[in-house]
């Protein structure tokens, strides 16, 4: 037995959203898990519901562990506070199930189909999901705070960006120009003149790459129905490589595989999904082109080796989903290596190169666009110790 003895929450003021959850065994091993977005109430979850349960028991059974912190109650049809804090204690106990075979994650799930795979890069900028992009210039314009402050750049000179891309050997990358003109009617409606605006930095990239590189767009879930229609079919004369989130209600499969007989643009969903069922829907409605998932919001790698399992079975391709934290990128990395039809893994060059280098021992190699397998136990990354001596650091510790 490895029986579970402590459970400890780190969160830290200058990413509030950001937890990450150490789970203790008695044989010494410690394993990591991350998850975001309300990140005190996950801390919550964690330590009122999740440990009174999970201490003493044994952090070999996982499968057992994921089935009861994913049951099907109040809370849990979406990414809720509660999946979010499942999500944290799978991954974790999947990196000490690595530890105690001293093999990488991917490969105590039963190993790889690859040992590498091709990455795309989301054009966010350093302080993305973290509140403020960039600083804004005397012009009222956004001011660039670094090389990498790719949000800014596609919205200025997407053509640029995308050459200093494939300059770095990236052959893939992903942008939101449409979220602008989401508000104005609630997301019901995008006007021609708006249309045209957004597909701006689409044709900017054709015109000064051709098609050297793919381009995903993302619609964030901002839109409904026709909105979303006439957008991808706008994107349509650019051969983008998906369309991600592009209505409002990622579960709704009536109205995403009507929107996928509406246009050639290729449909991909969704981020925002917890659990099987909903993409055990999705896929049987014919709404889906792409499988995408977070394994910080669907349930861990637990889950999400299953939805992998069901994009293979409907012969999908599958892209794990990082632009939150870097363990999760770790762990969405071991599954890209583990499931068959993944095709892509999911990077930020602009955190790649600054804070998630602070917070964590290792992150991936990215070699010319290419991700390649992490080398050691579980994870095969841990937490910098000085994360949690930090003075904005809250710690917590359950025993």
């Amino acid at each position: 037995m490895s029986k579970i003895t402590a459970i400890r929450s780190i969160r830290i003021k200058e990413r509030p959203n950001l937890i990450w959850v150490e789970v203790e065994t008695e044989d010494g091993l410690k394993g990591l898990g991350e998850s975001f977005r309300g990140a005190q109430a996950v801390e919550a979850v964690l330590h009122e519901q999740v440990a009174p349960w999970l201490l003493g028991r044994d952090a070999r059974q996982i499968e057992a562990v994921s089935t009861h912190l994913m049951h099907p109650y109040v809370g849990f049809h979406s990414a809720s506070a509660e999946v979010r804090a499942a999500s944290a204690i799978d991954i974790a106990l999947w990196d000490l199930a690595g530890k105690r075979q001293n093999l990488p994650v991917y490969m105590a799930m039963g190993g790889g189909v690859r040992d590498s795979i091709r990455a795309y890069n989301t054009c966010a900028g350093y302080a993305y999901n973290t509140g403020g992009v960039a600083r804004r210039s005397t012009d009222g314009t956004e001011k660039p705070i670094g090389p990498y402050d790719d949000q800014v750049a596609f919205m200025r000179d997407a053509g640029e960006l995308a050459q200093s891309l494939l300059d770095e050997g990236y052959t893939a990358m992903k942008i939101w120009p449409f979220d602008a003109y989401a508000a104005s009617s609630g997301g019901h409606l995008i006007t021609l003149p708006d249309l045209k605006r957004g597909l701006e930095p689409f044709r900017k990239i054709r015109a000064a790459v051709g098609d050297k590189i793919e381009v995903m767009c993302e619609l964030h879930s901002l839109w409904t129905h026709n909105a979303a229609v006439r957008i991808c079919q706008g994107l349509e004369e650019y051969g983008v490589f998906w369309a991600e989130d592009p209505i409002n209600k990622m579960s709704d499969g009536q109205a995403l595989a009507d929107l996928r007989r509406q246009t050639r643009t290729p449909i991909c969903g969704s981020e925002t999904l917890a659990g099987t069922v909903p993409f055990r829907d999705l896929l049987a409605a014919d709404a889906l082109d792409i499988v995408m998932l977070d394994l910080a919001w669907c349930g861990g790698l637990t889950e999400g080796r299953k939805i992998a399992a069901l994009a293979q079975a409907y012969s999908r391709p599958l892209a794990p989903h990082d632009c939150t934290g870097p363990v999760t990128l770790v762990a969405g990395l071991h599954l890209a290596l583990h499931a068959p039809t993944a095709i892509f893994q999911e990077v930020v060059r602009a955190t790649l190169s600054t804070w998630y280098r602070d917070l964590v021992t290792v992150l991936p190699e990215v070699r010319s666009g290419i991700v390649m397998a992490p080398q050691g136990p579980g994870l095969g990354t841990e937490l910098h110790p000085q994360v949690a001596q930090r003075e904005d650091a809250v710690v917590r510790v359950s025993r």
